[in-house]
């Protein structure tokens, strides 16, 4: 959000209890409001960032709730030892189930996310200790320095400095380090691996952090009630803050805002004239909200947000080449690069069988330091597979893999990246919605140490600026300077491949591996990708490039590797095996008579 409607935004909430005038209700519904956005704002990463559908956020709620109210009233302590023992026990849980729940895919994730929400509501309803069903009342209010938050308007204040403390700090998370790493979780997590990101890690600790915004607003609730009872923490009330989370925008924390308010404002009017309407006091309320639910979906798929902010948004688009780049900031630390002629990568019998197919079959070659070597074959021929062994995408069925004389076939993509290798992809595996500048910073997610509480807390900015520093320089180096701030999916595809490798380059890579990096590019950007890799190779980056432009291929490689059907074929400098008869009938022959595209 722009700071002028911020500042008015603040200004609104702070004048609006001291206002005489302004009703008690409308007192109450705003905490209310507030009360749910804690809740969503949590759910915006969890979901509308990080894409894992939770529906058992409500039972988080109560674990604060039930945690301050049993201490409060049975043991007499203070509620703000009740908000640390709620936060540190419903980090617990939370950790406990996430690392059970996370590693379900598909649609088993929110059902067991529903399954283990209810569990937390019946345990809820059947602990003597927690009253039953009929829950805890007598809660003593919160005090601080002697002020009691025991009325609506008292604690409103309380509430919303909890929201946008939670908006700030989760707006920080995700314009940070960490940030980015969780935004990649949503359809490119397997990229993010290959790029050192910790993609369990993340997903565990956004888990958590979502759980304790909720656990504070189920503090919060407890204090302003002075009661609670099991059912405001049960399965409906999850997906009422779902609903919430989708119908305000679930990738933006103002729109966990805006959602909250319409969700609660429309149920109140619901409430009020639905029986007046159809003169029943039956409660017809969910199927109203399906009704709303799918509207939303049909007409606003990215919530109602987008439209609401569209015009503090106007124009940015064709601002985005005018922003000015990243300031000036320290270079990053670099790696040490292997000797000229160093064995860098060593392939030694790799083979990969999916069933009874052998897409792989025993290939065996080297990369020396300083040296370009093309992977070139028919499509289906195995080279982006034999690109996944090598990165630890996929495992060996059998022989070995060594890089810098040691094996890194047993090892995770993440391990591997971290060692010094860095690729590209057969198909562009770019986020669309995160602009150039910050695809390319992912690349340099293992140069920095910035934690998710550095991000959080904005302490990172220094770090930060190398990082962005970083990328624009890699982006400059590969010619697309004048788009740093555009978001990557409005790229042409040959530009997003150059994104890629500028992303990979981000990495400071000994070992690079180019998957039809020329694809998609017109003949002057093939000629200046080819000046770049010749200039990486100068510098003693090694280089692994699968092409099919054979022209491209035979003026920039040192070694080609020929494969067929998973074999390989011929291996040898570009001269020999451009004669090879072997090689012309199985994939060269008749390219001298055709000329090459220079679209």
């Amino acid at each position: 959000m722009r700071r002028l409607p911020l500042f008015v935004f603040i200004a609104l909430i702070v004048v609006l209890p001291l206002l005489s005038a302004t009703p008690e209700f409308w007192i109450t519904q705003l905490n209310y409001i507030g009360l749910a956005t804690l809740v969503v704002v949590g759910l915006v990463v969890l979901t509308g960032v990080a894409g894992l559908t939770s529906f058992g956020q409500a039972a988080f709620v109560g674990v604060g709730a039930y945690a301050t109210a049993y201490l409060t009233t049975a043991l007499g302590w203070s509620p703000w030892v009740g908000l640390l023992v709620g936060l540190a026990c419903t980090a617990a849980i939370a950790f406990i189930l996430g690392a059970i729940t996370l590693r379900l895919s598909g649609h088993y994730l929110p059902l067991g996310t529903i399954a283990w929400g209810l569990s937390l509501y019946y345990l809820f309803g059947n602990i003597a200790a927690f009253g039953k069903y009929d829950g805890i009342a007598g809660i003593q209010p919160i005090t601080l320095f002697g002020y009691s938050f025991a009325s609506g308007r008292s604690i409103y204040y309380l509430i919303w400095i909890a929201v946008l403390l939670a908006v700030w700090a989760t707006s920080n998370l995700l314009t940070s380090r960490p940030g980015r790493a969780i935004r990649a979780l949503k359809g490119g997590a397997g990229m993010a691996e290959s790029f050192g990101v910790n993609t369990a890690a993340y997903k565990t600790i956004i888990f958590v952090y979502a759980a304790l915004l909720a656990s504070v607003s189920g503090w919060l609730y407890a204090h302003m009630q002075r009661a609670v009872s099991p059912s405001p923490f049960g399965l409906n009330y999850g997906i009422e803050y779902l609903f919430m989370a989708v119908v305000g925008g679930a990738s933006n924390v103002w729109g966990a805002l805006l959602g909250s308010a319409l969700v609660l404002i429309i149920k109140d009017q619901i409430q009020s004239w639905l029986p007046r309407l159809l003169d029943s006091t039956a409660n017809f309320e969910m199927i109203v909200f399906g009704v709303l639910l799918v509207v939303v979906l049909q007409y606003a798929p990215g919530g109602l947000w987008a439209y609401v902010s569209a015009p503090f948004r106007r124009g940015a688009a064709t601002r985005g080449k005018a922003v000015a780049p990243p300031p000036e900031a320290p270079a990053l630390a670099r790696r040490l690069r292997p000797e000229p002629g160093q064995l860098v990568l060593e392939v030694d019998a790799a083979r990969k069988q999916f069933g009874g197919l052998v897409a792989v079959n025993d290939i065996s070659f080297k990369v020396r330091a300083g040296e370009i070597v093309g992977l070139i074959g028919p499509n289906g021929a195995g080279k982006s597979t034999t690109f996944n062994l090598i990165t630890g995408v996929l495992p060996l069925t059998g022989g070995k893999v060594s890089f810098m004389g040691g094996r890194i076939d047993t090892r995770r993509a993440r391990d591997i990246a971290k060692l010094g290798v860095g690729r590209t992809f057969q198909h562009v595996q770019l986020l669309p919605t995160m602009t150039v500048l910050e695809n390319v910073a992912l690349g340099a997610h293992l140069r920095s140490d910035v934690s998710v509480l550095a991000g959080t807390l904005r302490t990172d900015r220094a770090r930060e600026a190398r990082l962005l520093h970083e990328a624009a320089v890699q982006l400059q180096r590969v010619g697309l300077g004048d788009y740093l701030h555009e978001q990557a999916g409005n790229l042409a595809l040959g530009q997003q491949r150059i994104v890629e490798i500028a992303r990979a380059l981000a990495a400071d890579p000994v070992l690079l591996l180019l998957d039809e990096p020329a694809a998609g590019l017109r003949y002057k950007e093939k000629q200046a990708l080819g000046a770049v890799l010749k200039q990486l190779r100068a510098e003693g980056m090694s280089i692994l490039l699968v092409e099919h432009d054979m022209e491209f291929v035979m003026e920039l490689t040192n070694h080609l590797v020929v494969m067929d059907f998973g074999t390989k074929l011929a291996e040898g400098p570009p001269a020999e095996v451009q004669n090879n008869p072997a090689v012309l009938e199985a994939y060269l022959g008749g390219l001298d008579d055709e000329e090459p595209a220079h679209a």
